[in-house]
């Protein structure tokens, strides 16, 4: 009898030459890179969070359904504008159900499209919906199956932090799952965070006229930005109606009367907020709980993401980390080049490493908020002798044209080479416009090389020229054939 019980669980064993934990945006660009080199690949995708599904939370709950949501109410925003003379505005009814709808619709169709038939796509490639759990650092329990394997990459993601707070377990909260599945707007809304998840969700639910106050805990929204894109976001974002309070330190929680209750300690002076909504953006926490890391040798870093080094290899030498799981900064296009990064330097002994100075980032509020490479202090800090050059939006042609002169763009130079370190741009679209931006920052080009650049005009994108321009003359005094 105990002949035939080991048997039947050597048949449960299973070897792959190739095992990937996660099945988010490292996860599969880990799996297509192993394909195009034939490895034999299980990928195992069960997540801890119900809403990060197959794709995990940049298609699910993430990028791509916030910005939809952005997107339309952005646009009811500019409606109520009515920025241009001459037009009939006639907004109509909101139907959010509707909009909520049409999300959910936009997301099952991207997750088809970009993921499930990628992943039929890849012929070396199994995927396991379980949850993965080590045994030891080659083994790895999914379901009732044991796998087996050299080579490991983990890239099971993050979720949202929730601060520990008196009262919390006694409310219902929502964090950024909840928010983006509402059937039905709040009349009112306190986010608790302010950076860029925080904002992003304060001014989507403040276009669809909610009421929302955010609450800081720092002296300044987005701290780790440049102080002037921080003073002109918090400006434009209290013009749309969003009430800010910085210096916010959490006290308690409660409900009373159908209301949430958060109270906070500012500067000294306890004061309680009250609306029918608490959302959190207050971080992000790595999903490790189900793993049992120590088994297989991994370590973690001071903040409890996987440590890894340079390469992506974590503190077990065949297992690899990438994506979220290791911390910030968590960005999807960052996550897909580290999964694939990992996977080059297992397979092909790559020995390749991730500049992250090169890695550009972005805040998808209205005007965008966008950046790459290094803020003036970080260069100050680096006895680098700085120059910078902040230059506000209104200068470029194109932001009359469309009737919105919001914005700043702030190049940082190293003075004595004229090396482009950074360029920080808030300015409608500056997502879009920060890669000009990336590549003179990856490329050392100099802020001469911008300048003697031709620009497409009337363009958002004669922004950075201008601001590079502002290093030696007066843009204000310059016509447009200047440019």
């Amino acid at each position: 009898m105990k002949e035939q019980r080991g048997n039947k669980m050597k048949e449960k064993i299973k070897k792959f030459d190739y095992v990937i934990l996660g099945q988010g945006s490292a996860a599969f660009a880990a799996a297509i890179k192993a394909n195009e080199l034939r490895i034999k690949t299980a990928m195992i995708g069960s997540n801890a969070t119900d809403g990060a599904v197959l794709g995990g939370t940049c298609i699910n709950v993430g990028c791509v359904p916030s910005k939809r949501l952005i997107t339309v109410s952005t646009f009811l925003d500019e409606l109520k504008k009515m920025r241009y003379n001459g037009l009939n505005y006639n907004i109509g009814k909101l139907d959010y159900a509707k909009i909520i709808e049409e999300k959910d619709s936009l997301v099952e169709d991207l997750r088809a499209e970009k993921y499930k038939n990628v992943l039929k796509g890849l012929k070396n490639v199994t995927f396991i919906n379980k949850i993965g759990t080590f045994i030891d650092a080659n083994t790895i329990k999914a379901g009732d199956m044991l796998i087996k394997s050299e080579h490991i990459l983990i890239a099971t993601g993050a979720r949202a932090a929730i601060p520990h707070i008196k009262g919390i377990e006694k409310i219902k909260y929502l964090t950024n799952e909840e928010a983006l599945s509402m059937k039905k707007l709040p009349k009112s809304l306190i986010v608790v965070g302010g950076r860029a998840l925080g904002l992003e969700f304060a001014q989507l639910f403040a276009g669809f006229g909610v009421k929302v106050t955010l609450l800081q805990r720092s002296e300044t929204i987005i701290p780790n930005w440049e102080p002037e894109i921080s003073a002109y976001l918090t400006k434009y974002l209290k013009e749309s109606g969003i009430k800010i309070v910085t210096n916010a330190t959490l006290v308690e929680i409660n409900s009373k009367g159908g209301l949430k209750r958060i109270t906070v300690n500012v500067q000294g002076n306890k004061t309680t907020f009250n609306a029918e909504e608490i959302l959190f953006a207050t971080g992000r926490i790595a999903n490790i709980e189900k793993l049992n890391l120590n088994a297989a040798g991994v370590k973690l870093n001071e903040k409890n993401f996987i440590k890894v080094d340079k390469t992506l290899k974590t503190t077990a030498g065949n297992i690899y980390a990438a994506g979220d799981v290791t911390g910030e900064p968590m960005l999807e296009t960052l996550a897909a080049k580290e999964g694939n990064t990992a996977t080059s330097n297992i397979f092909e002994n790559a020995n390749k490493s991730i500049n992250l100075k090169e890695i550009p980032s972005a805040i998808f509020t209205y005007p965008e908020a966008a950046m790459v490479g290094m803020t003036e202090d970080e260069v100050i800090k680096n006895k680098i002798k700085c120059n910078c050059s902040p230059m506000e939006f209104k200068f470029v042609a194109k932001s009359a044209i469309i009737g919105d002169k919001r914005g700043i763009v702030k190049i940082v130079i190293d003075n004595k080479t004229k090396r482009i370190l950074g360029v920080h741009i808030l300015a409608p679209h500056a997502a879009d416009l920060i890669h000009e931006g990336t590549l003179a920052v990856k490329f050392g080009l100099t802020i001469e090389d911008i300048v003697d650049t031709v620009h497409v005009f009337p363009t958002l994108s004669e922004g950075l020229k201008l601001a590079a321009m502002a290093f030696y003359e007066d843009i204000s005094k310059l016509s447009c054939c200047s440019v």
